[in-house]
């Protein structure tokens, strides 16, 4: 069963911009907090930016200052903003989340791929 459906990657120029989103599949289903993750071939997954259950978020290696999360209520959903994109960035990015319907669950998204052209 998918709780979490993501959108957005895609093939960006180092030095632009891109939007991740990361919805509940369904209207009950509530997202609590989330973590988002990359990953590239070989490697382990890592984490990047975790949103708690206020909103704020915090922010981890080399994102630090350049990506943003926050909530997207209207769709119940979570954004990832990454700006000044850069070569190294180029991964498959994974939402996390906690959610709840009558009941707290973990949950991810499918993952979504993210290029960057110098």
């Amino acid at each position: 069963q998918v709780s979490l459906v993501e959108s957005g990657g895609g093939l960006v120029q180092a030095g632009g911009s891109l939007r991740l989103s990361c919805a509940a599949a369904e209207i009950n289903l509530s997202i609590n907090t989330m973590d988002w993750y990359r990953q590239t071939p070989g490697k382990t997954r890592e984490l990047i930016a975790s949103m708690d259950y206020d909103g704020s978020a915090q922010y981890f290696g080399s994102v630090k200052g350049r990506f943003t999360v926050g909530r997207d209520g209207a769709k119940n959903a979570v954004y990832l903003q990454m700006n000044s994109l850069r070569p190294e960035d180029t991964a498959v990015y994974y939402c996390k989340a906690e959610m709840s319907y009558l009941r707290k669950f973990e949950a991810w998204g499918q993952g979504i791929q993210v290029t960057v052209s110098s």
